[in-house]
């Protein structure tokens, strides 16, 4: 596991962060998982990189990742260290498939039209994730499916409501069309970083629509399984504290420094998250009103 040990650490990503509540298996075996997520949605981001020259390098990483769901020796590194973690948790190469399909929609999209797109978008790239995720956390109840599919989308939303300058700056706009139209933001304005009234009310609706996954989320999450989705929850509470401090800056992320949270937070977060699970606590970390 060197290697997707080495770029998980690197990433310092609030996902590698989760992984800190697991036993060492589990965690090995997350880091491989992330490892090959973090490789894909860097080729489709590298833009740098020709558009076709792209979309070669995500084919020849579906076919690898092919062969190690077919129990045959894949050819990168990367996907040599995952492959005993996709047999020993029977990971399906349908959700692999659909999480590159995500990425080589970055390729050529630059603008969704309504929440029904974007929400497909959000699905491939995060929901699928949590889908890979759940089979190694293990689960008794299948309703964690739903959970997954639901958590991953409130996650996905309130990255693009954070990223929003960011992805401006390369020409992405991921806030759906007919919400622009809805509270009459131009693009340019966007573009240019501009912000109003009207892009804090189209923000909101955003955000409304992250806090109903947040709240599907914890409906159907299974109290059985509460405990197995430690991980998973933790980043659940992370992003729903995102989410909360975004709002209270009223969605302007065009200043000069990021809205995210720090460490010591994330810290307090992980470990009010440990406390919670040793004490087999119940109630929702996130997604109250």
């Amino acid at each position: 596991m060197q290697h997707s040990h080495a770029l998980t650490q690197k990433s310092a990503s609030n996902l590698a962060l989760a992984f800190i509540l697991l036993p060492r298996e589990k965690r090995d075996a997350m880091s491989a998982l992330y490892a090959f997520c973090r490789a894909v949605d860097d080729v489709a981001d590298e833009d740098s990189v020709p558009t076709e020259k792209r979309r070669e390098q995500l084919a020849a990483w579906r076919e690898d990742i092919r062969r190690a769901c077919e129990n045959k020796k894949p050819e990168f590194i990367l996907n040599q260290e995952f492959h005993p973690v996709i047999q020993k948790f029977k990971l399906p190469f349908a959700l692999f498939d659909e999480l590159i399909k995500g990425c080589e929609t970055d390729l050529d999209t630059l603008r969704y039209e309504n929440f029904d797109q974007l929400e497909l978008y959000c699905y491939r790239v995060a929901s699928v994730v949590g889908l890979l995720s759940i089979e190694i956390f293990g689960y008794q109840n299948s309703a964690c499916h739903d959970y997954a599919i639901h958590l991953g989308k409130a996650l996905q939303l309130t990255n693009i409501l954070r990223d929003v300058k960011n992805d401006a700056t390369r020409g992405r706009i991921y806030l759906p069309q007919s919400e622009l139209k809805k509270f009459n933001v131009n693009e340019a304005d966007i573009l240019a970083s501009k912000y109003s009234e009207n892009y804090f009310q189209l923000a909101a609706s955003v955000a409304a629509r992250a806090k109903y996954f947040y709240s599907l989320s914890q409906k159907t999450l299974p109290p059985e399984d509460r405990r197995a989705m430690v991980a998973a929850e933790l980043m659940g509470s992370v992003y729903w504290q995102l989410l909360l401090k975004l709002e209270r800056g009223q969605f302007n992320v065009f200043g000069l420094q990021p809205l995210k949270l720090s460490k010591p937070h994330k810290l307090t977060l992980i470990f009010k998250s440990w406390l919670r699970h040793a004490a087999d606590a119940t109630s929702p970390s996130y997604g109250q009103p």
